[in-house]
């Protein structure tokens, strides 16, 4: 199998980008990105550490991050699972993306930068749900900002299906992985109420 290896080989067999792919990208927030950003309440967040790459799910009931001004957003962390693998990058390494998308619209807009943990207790109110506050925002610097080409979601025609019925759960997942010892439907029949019980 041939390797592509040096940057020279890549270029030459894609050739240069067009110029509205260039063009796009912004440093800071602009009107058209705010307005995209805001709306969207799911994005992707990938890290990169010591012990390799993570991309993690972060979704909220209204927008999933908030603007603190035109080069910074930040983005609570909500409970989870506790593997604190983002968050453990972040800490080691705070270059992260971010792929905020909006139902129906097969566009996807990414944020390359740098983020950082706080616990600053004014950071944490401000996305304050029923009483709790995460445990930590993560604050991001923003260096560039651009708009995806849409093909990758045209192609998948990820909002004109539903294909969950062909998959397995999560607790067939636990089932497989732990060789039986945790029951997998049991924990599937349990999971939606303990969930909408912790969701922040």
């Amino acid at each position: 199998m041939d390797h592509i290896d040096t940057i020279t080989a890549l270029e030459a067999l894609y050739g240069t980008p067009s110029e509205p792919a260039l063009r796009k990208v912004a440093r800071r927030m602009t009107p058209s990105y705010r307005k995209w950003i805001m709306t969207s309440r799911l994005c992707v967040l990938t890290t990169v550490g010591r012990d390799g790459t993570d991309g993690s799910p972060r979704g909220d009931d209204g927008p999933v991050v908030q603007e603190l001004d035109t080069g910074t957003l930040a983005m609570p962390d909500w409970h989870g699972n506790n593997r604190l693998d983002s968050l453990r990058n972040i800490v080691t390494d705070g270059r992260v993306s971010l792929m905020f998308m909006v139902p129906g619209s097969n566009t996807v807009i990414r944020v390359n930068g740098t983020a950082k943990l706080t616990t600053d207790q004014n950071l944490r109110t401000r996305f304050e749900r029923k009483g709790r506050m995460p445990a930590t925002v993560i604050v991001i610097a923003i260096d560039e900002i651009f708009s995806q080409c849409a093909r990758a979601l045209l192609r998948a025609g990820l909002w004109t299906r539903d294909d969950s019925a062909d998959v397995p759960g999560a607790g067939d997942i636990l089932d497989e992985m732990t060789s039986g010892e945790i029951d997998g439907k049991a924990y599937d029949r349990a999971w939606t109420g303990r969930a909408t019980e912790t969701l922040w």
